[in-house]
């Protein structure tokens, strides 16, 4: 890494609808700034490389794997966390109905992840859910409740006109 590399660099994002400036490296990883310099941390580390799902977030209404997106590529963007998803959404009533979690550790990127698909594929097939959820890891086994609530969100959002 050269000197310039390690400089910092003032990046400004709109965090769960609230606009953050944070000072660190361009290559720093958005899963750290989070972290690290926002105190957010429902934004989980697990394997570093965009693998396992747990740092999921929204950029800009996409699922995206935090962990592997420097800050100076998501500088002036939007990005929603957990915590920025109001708590009448159909997926978090979906994932409260269907008692998804058993740790927790993996679902608040699953549920964001769940979010981006279901804006996509409004009214999915169980190989699309099946699909999407494929590249996720959950280590204590919830995906077959995860596949009901993803079936429960999509219900409550078609019965809301979305």
């Amino acid at each position: 890494m050269n000197n310039q590399e390690r400089e910092g660099g003032m990046f400004a994002l709109t965090v769960n609808g609230t606009r953050q400036q944070v000072d660190v490296a361009p290559d720093t990883p958005l899963l750290w700034v989070l972290r690290d310099n926002l105190g957010i941390t429902s934004v989980k580390y697990s394997c570093g490389i965009a693998e396992c799902g747990m740092c999921t977030v929204l950029i800009d209404g996409t699922a995206r794997r935090s962990c592997v997106v420097p800050i100076e590529e998501v500088d002036g963007s939007a990005i929603t966390t957990i915590e920025g998803l109001p708590d009448d959404h159909p997926v978090k009533i979906a994932w409260i109905e269907k008692q998804v979690p058993q740790c927790g550790y993996c679902q608040p990127g699953i549920m964001l992840q769940t979010v981006d698909f279901l804006s996509r594929v409004p009214h999915p097939s169980e190989t699309e859910i099946n699909n999407a959820m494929d590249d996720v890891i959950c280590r204590c086994g919830s995906h077959p409740r995860i596949r009901k609530a993803i079936r429960m969100a999509a219900k409550i959002t078609a019965s809301q006109g979305g």
